[in-house]
């Protein structure tokens, strides 16, 4: 069964048109950030406990990007919680869906007379840990992973996700502005800790 995020509820109860930016992006990342600070949390915790003993590649892997990158590209690809795709799927990152057999929703526009598919998710936190899973093994993001272990500035990774979009060095460069306009590096700094 398909989880609702509190913003999903939201969204079905207060039409668009009735919010603000300012409020839609407020409800977006409260209803989003403890999700993905959490994931985050349990892959670094992962990462963490294996960095003596692990190769490199192994470390590249489980590393997982900033938060700030993460909660930016959550955004993006979900339109601030409002895409179809979020709304219907749980799928925030805009995942696609290959195999038949895989949960998954059709997109409304066809690509070259053939139907995309994106991956349903029962929730946000499996959209999120996929997201992860992708980004530790996609052979697209293989420079970024190389580079998230010598840096975890933002602006110099966000470079480094040009394959995870068509739009190549412009999703960069959005992903940049999106970073620094709403001072998501503030949710790098500091994780709130796992509950005892």
């Amino acid at each position: 069964m398909m989880k609702k995020s509190l913003l999903i509820i939201i969204l079905s109860l207060m039409p668009l048109s009735a919010m603000s930016v300012k409020e839609k992006k407020k409800i977006f990342i409260e209803s989003v950030l403890p999700t993905i600070q959490k994931v985050h949390r349990a892959n670094t915790l992962r990462y963490e406990n294996m960095k003596a003993s692990a190769d490199t590649k192994l470390l590249e892997a489980l590393k997982p990007p900033p938060v700030s990158i993460t909660l930016a590209q959550a955004a993006m690809e979900s339109a601030w919680g409002t895409s179809r795709f979020f709304r219907k799927a749980n799928n925030i990152f805009g995942v696609w869906a290959y195999g038949k057999n895989t949960p998954r929703i059709a997109a409304k526009k066809k690509r070259n007379g053939k139907t995309i598919w994106v991956k349903k998710y029962d929730s946000i936190e499996a959209s999120v840990k996929d997201y992860y899973l992708n980004i530790g093994r996609s052979f697209a993001f293989k420079k970024f992973r190389s580079l998230n272990l010598k840096t975890q500035n933002p602006y110099e990774l966000v470079k480094e996700l040009r394959m995870y979009s068509e739009k190549r060095e412009l999703y960069s460069k959005e992903l940049a502005q999106i970073i620094r306009f709403n001072n998501f590096t503030k949710y790098d700094e500091v994780l709130p800790k796992a509950s005892q």
